[in-house]
């Protein structure tokens, strides 16, 4: 039980998260998103010297073949992360609650075409349906859900990489990630600070309060689900998941006011519906391969079954 606790805290924060964001919607995106690599980082780092595991960190990070996953993850975190507090910021976290939900699917994808894994009938038939949603809702609006897209897309290509990677566990992982782009986030964050425009400092004590504690914010939903994957399968996990998105839907429509269309509905139902298949074929391949685990704080990379990487989340 401590397990499913620790996935449904871990998740729960992840989905009310646009909460937290929102109340920094007056601060320019680009200003909350590396402020948000910037402090991240630092707490990052602090909890690795506090386990005595900082030291070993940076002689993986340069090896030849870890230095550009560490690189590239880090980019791919920038993007994310940027797009995300935007669209909360700009009112669309509609459709950052898609790309939530249609991750799974894009991830799977992403193993079939760069991993060589295989689909069964139900993944098939799960993206096929999903594909079938986005365009719906492409043709219905005259443009891609961009948000919806980038945001999938970017967790897929992230959990592709840790996929390949060498195994490391979740906080060396973020924190070797975010080495590599603190610095340029801290440079924008000075240069923002002398052109005269940063809200650090300047719009309030809470707004202060708020960027520093960003990485709070990002550290603990990730330390809460590296313990529950240690103590559940993850498959079990992937049930759980789905609170994440579905509350950001609900934050969206109840208490941003943004309009959930009838005549979006359709493709959000097409989403819906290839998740469920997915969600079958989830529990089909671990009732094939049942899953031990064992009690722990960290987990390896490794575990994770298709479509579902353990470390994904890191990018939430």
């Amino acid at each position: 039980m401590a397990g499913i606790g620790f996935a449904l805290a871990a998740f729960g924060i992840w989905g009310l998260l646009p909460l937290y964001w929102y109340m920094l919607r007056g601060t320019a995106s680009l200003e909350v998103a590396m402020h948000r690599i910037v402090w991240s980082c630092l707490l990052a780092w602090v909890i690795l010297f506090l386990r005595g595991r900082a030291g070993a960190l940076p002689r993986q990070m340069f090896r030849r073949e870890m230095l550009p996953s560490f690189l590239i993850a880090g980019v791919l975190l920038a993007v994310n992360w940027f797009t995300y507090v935007a669209a909360i910021a700009t009112g669309r976290t509609l459709d950052a609650s898609l790309g939530y939900y249609i991750n799974p699917l894009v991830s799977i994808l992403l193993g079939m075409l760069f991993l060589g894994e295989k689909l069964s009938r139900l993944q098939w038939a799960a993206l096929v349906s999903a594909t079938l949603g986005v365009l719906y809702l492409t043709i219905q609006h005259g443009a891609a859900p961009w948000v919806s897209l980038i945001l999938a897309f970017s967790f897929g290509l992230y959990g592709l990489l840790k996929k390949r990677r060498p195994a490391v566990r979740a906080v060396e992982g973020m924190a070797g990630e975010l080495a590599f782009i603190a610095p340029p986030a801290l440079a924008i964050l000075v240069f923002r600070g002398l052109s005269g425009s940063p809200s650090f400092g300047s719009s309030g004590l809470l707004v202060s309060l708020l960027l520093m504690g960003a990485g709070v914010a990002t550290l603990l939903p990730l330390l809460l689900f590296s313990a529950a994957t240690r103590r559940i399968p993850l498959s079990n996990v992937g049930f759980i998941q789905y609170l994440a998105p579905t509350l950001m839907l609900l934050i969206g429509v109840f208490v941003f006011g943004e309009p959930l269309e009838a005549t979006r509905l359709p493709g959000f139902l097409l989403v819906w519906f290839a998740l469920a298949l997915y969600t079958l074929s989830t529990v089909m391949q671990s009732m094939a391969a049942p899953v031990v685990t064992e009690p722990g704080i960290d987990f390896p990379e490794e575990k994770a079954p298709v479509g579902l990487d353990a470390h994904q989340d890191e990018a939430r």
